[in-house]
């Protein structure tokens, strides 16, 4: 039968499970990502797993979030994660090295591989042909200790690309009008597969854009065809014997199928706060912009920093405008200098930063209050930036070139100039040299792991009773992010190896009583949420924080693919309203009663509840894996029972 790029993806990787939607399946995976961000809780992940030696292809560890230095914290954790990528076989990619997806997928990245990634926007990857998934990462944990990947087989959504980009629109501009079709939730749970005639037009790096940022549809994960493009790509950078070509079949078909004209699309712009919100810049223009950000890994390509650039050449940023530009890797950086490009960048009046994600994730570069941002990142979720009362709106490197020009939203296309028309370099800057090999096993179990006064060994969490009467401490409204529930930035990520001190965040931006009211709560509680609770980034904080402070239910309209996955690796049941009326109903401080819970969840895919004086139908969607793990107390008791059982 004719197969499209996904399901032979899936088939070849496939262990158990029937690739019915909807239907658990386990994948084998070849290689994982982490960052600084989340990568610490994966190391100590594997240290309470005992694990000796990863047992992937290829396991690689960045630092690209975390790389302000204005105390000790940041630095000591770069040094016990550089220490634990030697002690269990893993690459590592210094700071300063570069965002860690565009550096992943030039160095590492090959068609027909699956790859997790503690990293929500670890999907980037599929540019290349890859099966590439975010996940938390306990998830991350297990595939480096060789056990599968489980996730409910997705649908395959096919978009045809027909056409050609107009000038002054790019890549950036397609992915804003899926989002603009179909929502922060549309891609929920379906694999994006796109196809067509347009691809031609489209570059490796332009892919990386698109599929970056399915993400913020919601979506499992995006894959392209791994054609010419691709093969020119890694042909670029010396790898073309990586190359393995992976084409739809002649006849291959889809779940669910759009289309799009890219000679039709226009420049499009997300208004704050949500990458859902997006408009054509021109219903927008006038704005007035006081920051424009340049770089992240939703458009971390040459192409993307070389436009703006020419754009710029022989002008001036206007004078209200702080122009931040943030080079994704350390190769791109020289490259820039070596084409004279930065030259332009920095005559035109650019504050030049260092190789990392930096304003993406609250990391410096924080925006006045109520002063817009124009962003060339993947997400503006209400206080990501660093500020609380943020604006930031996302857009192109050329929409931002024309915002940093002239001070307010303008559509490119009314800039008086002709579009830019970028000669690429015939050779391109090839470095490993901040990127460190694994150590040869038997020099690597001689690695102590180095701990500085900030890291914690990971709390253990206890069963779930078979009774549960829960206060009801928050209920929370629709797309509440994990930005929300666990805040990034400098304030807060630097205690990301301190799960005491973190939990002191929690839900600040929404309630900031919550923790200490939490923390005097006995016997747990539970928090209700929106549709689409937990959107967004896969730090895994955003669970094992509340969880630490005694969160033992969350209940919610729909709750977003990987929070879900998180909460139940950490022996949080996540349940849903099987009528949302019942959400409407439910006042904060109510208490939420379980009885028999643990034959309930094993029986069938709805409980019986009481919610304050109410009878609720709630439904779950564990498998039955998953039940036996929530009850245990999460994944990492469940394997340990597991192995104790077997060993």
């Amino acid at each position: 039968m004719a197969q499209n790029v996904a399901q032979k993806l899936i088939g070849d990787h496939l262990l158990s499970g029937s690739t019915t939607p909807g239907e658990e399946i386990a994948l084998s995976i070849d290689q994982t990502l982490t960052q600084d961000a989340t990568g610490t809780m994966v190391m100590l992940e594997l240290e309470a797993l005992g694990l000796d030696q990863v047992r992937t292809e290829t396991s690689v560890q960045y630092v690209d979030h975390n790389l302000l230095q204005t105390d000790e914290k940041n630095p000591e954790d770069h040094l016990f994660l550089q220490s634990a990528a030697q002690r269990y076989g893993i690459w590592f990619s210094r700071a300063g090295n570069g965002v860690s997806h565009p550096v992943h997928q030039g160095h590492f990245g090959r068609p027909g591989l699956t790859m997790v990634g503690a990293d929500s926007h670890t999907c980037a990857a599929g540019a290349l042909g890859m099966l590439a998934v975010g996940v938390g990462g306990l998830e991350v944990a297990m595939a480096m200790a060789g056990e599968p990947l489980y996730v409910s087989m997705p649908e395959v959504w096919g978009v045809k690309l027909t056409g050609e980009l107009p000038d002054w629109v790019s890549a950036k501009d397609v992915i804003l009008e899926m989002l603009r079709r179909h929502g922060v939730t549309g891609g929920s749970g379906r694999i994006i597969e796109y196809y067509g005639d347009g691809l031609a037009g489209l570059t490796a790096m332009d892919r990386h854009v698109i599929a970056n940022m399915g993400a913020e549809l919601g979506a499992t994960t995006s894959v392209f065809p791994a054609d010419e493009a691709v093969r020119s790509y890694l042909a670029e950078r010396g790898r073309e014997e990586d190359f393995t070509e992976i084409l739809a079949d002649e006849g291959a078909g889809y779940d669910v199928e759009d289309h799009i004209d890219l000679s039709q699309l226009e420049p499009l712009i997300a208004l704050p706060s949500s990458p859902g919100k997006v408009k054509p810049v021109r219903e927008v223009a006038g704005e007035e912009v006081y920051q424009v950000v340049l770089g992240s890994s939703a458009n971390p390509g040459l192409r993307d920093f070389a436009v703006v650039a020419e754009a710029m050449a022989g002008r001036r940023v206007h004078e209200r405008v702080s122009f931040d530009v943030n080079p994704t890797s350390r190769e791109m950086y020289a490259d820039l200098a070596r084409e004279g490009w930065l030259f332009d960048l920095i005559a035109a009046g650019a504050r030049v930063h260092q190789s990392g994600c930096l304003g993406c994730i609250g990391m410096g570069q924080a925006p006045a209050v109520g002063r817009s941002s124009l962003r060339t990142m993947p997400r503006n979720f209400p206080g990501r930036s660093g500020t609380d009362e943020d604006s930031v709106w996302l857009c192109s490197p050329e929409t931002a070139a024309a915002a940093a020009l002239t001070g307010e939203i303008t559509d490119p296309r009314d800039l008086d100039m002709e579009y830019p028309q970028v000669q690429m370099p015939q050779e391109y800057t090839i470095s490993r040299d901040l990127l460190t090999a694994p150590l040869p096993p038997e020099q690597a179990r001689e690695v102590e792991l180095v701990k500085g006064s900030n890291i914690y060994s990971l709390p253990e969490f206890d069963p779930i009773p078979d009774e549960l009467d829960l206060p009801i401490l928050l209920k929370v409204g629709d797309d509440v992010s994990t930005d929300e529930i666990m805040p990034a930035g400098s304030r807060v990520l630097p205690y990301r190896s301190n799960i005491p001190k973190i939990s002191e965040f929690v839900f600040v931006q929404v309630d900031d009583t919550y923790s200490s009211r939490a923390a005097e709560t006995e016997g747990g509680h539970a928090v209700v949420g929106g549709t689409n609770y937990g959107q967004g980034s896969s730090r895994e904080h955003a669970v094992v924080a509340p969880r630490y402070l005694g969160l033992k239910v969350v209940v919610a309209k729909s709750i977003a693919r990987i929070h879900w996955q998180n909460l139940a690796n950490f022996g949080v049941l996540a349940l849903e309203f099987a009528d949302e009326a019942d959400y409407e109903a439910i006042e904060q401080g109510e208490v939420l009663s379980l009885r028999g819970l643990h034959e309930a969840l094993h029986a069938s895919h709805e409980v019986g509840a009481r919610i304050g004086d109410r009878d609720v139908t709630l439904k779950h969607r564990l498998s039955e894996r998953q039940v036996e793990m929530v009850l245990a107390g999460g994944r990492i008791a469940h394997h340990a029972r597991s192995t104790a059982s077997t060993g």
